[in-house]
């Protein structure tokens, strides 16, 4: 029998650069779509607020941000995110630790738990806490009695924040710790040392990154929180007014340009920390690498 002569397949290179110029194409329209969804719901709003609060001038502007309720409202915010995100990153340190490192019945529920203010509307969570704490709460005889006072006042507010951004350090800690294991603890234990110098020389510099990315996330939320504040703050000007509420109140009152000014001062905070995660991502992929 002669040889085939009957040519092997060719390779069909066409459609390859037909999938190649499709997928371009995919990719270009969905970078549009990002791009203009992003623009319409957060860039145009963005600049927005920076015109509306410098509409009326410069001076217009310093005056509503230096005005005494504003500056009131201003260290309010400040103060509740210096207590709430401290306390929470140590709540998130332990609670990531005894998920990831022991075996324990219940383990699931509390994720679920840790999870509960993600599922809980914040004025619902604020209206619990007047359920509780108000003069004709649960515990408000017993409070009114030793003269404790919580709603309508800043340790509500700080409570109400406190339960809105419980889960940011946590959940951003346990999967970083879950995927670490536990060896290299187990390795320093076996060396001498004892827990506190296991978490300052071995556990703390592998989960640096996720604590301070969940540490700004947690503060974001802090000076950003409008739900369960408005609820248990009883809107006192000058007293119990985050920043939020006191954008609401110039706002309601017609103050816009004033309004817009205080809302540009959050804008810039929100700026900030997005630039600081951001940093805090790219680093931690440099590392990863």
């Amino acid at each position: 029998m002669e040889p085939s002569l009957s040519k092997p397949m060719e390779r069909q290179p066409v459609r390859k650069r037909k999938s190649s110029k499709e997928s371009k194409g995919v990719k270009i329209a969905l970078i549009s779509i990002a791009i203009l969804y992003l623009s319409l719901l957060l860039f145009v709003p963005l600049i927005a607020i920076f015109i509306k609060a410098f509409e009326k001038g410069v001076d217009v502007y310093l005056a509503a941000i230096t005005e005494s309720d504003a500056l009131s409202a201003i260290k309010l915010t400040l103060l509740v995110a210096v207590i709430v995100v401290p306390l929470n990153t140590i709540f998130g340190i332990a609670a990531a630790w005894l998920v990831t490192k022991f075996h324990f019945k219940g383990k699931q529920l509390l994720l679920s738990i840790i999870e509960l203010p993600f599922a809980v509307s914040p004025v619902i969570a604020g209206l619990v806490f007047v359920l509780l704490f108000s003069p004709r709460g649960v515990l408000g005889l017993w409070m009114v009695e030793y003269g404790i006072k919580i709603i309508f006042s800043v340790p509500g507010i700080i409570i109400a924040t406190i339960f809105v951004t419980l889960p940011f350090v946590a959940r951003e800690l346990i999967p970083v710790m879950q995927e670490q294991g536990t060896s290299e603890e187990e390795a320093a234990v076996s060396l001498g040392a004892n827990g506190w110098q296991m978490f300052i020389r071995v556990t703390l510099p592998n989960i640096k990154w996720g604590l301070m990315y969940g540490m700004i996330l947690c503060n974001a939320r802090a000076i950003g929180e409008f739900g369960a504040v408005s609820v248990v703050s009883g809107h006192i000007r000058g007293l119990t007014n985050t920043l939020p509420l006191h954008v609401e109140i110039l706002y309601n009152e017609y103050q816009f340009s004033a309004s817009f000014a205080v809302a540009s001062l959050m804008s810039i905070m929100a700026i900030i920390t997005l630039v600081i995660k951001s940093i805090i991502e790219w680093k931690t992929e440099k590392q990863e690498v």
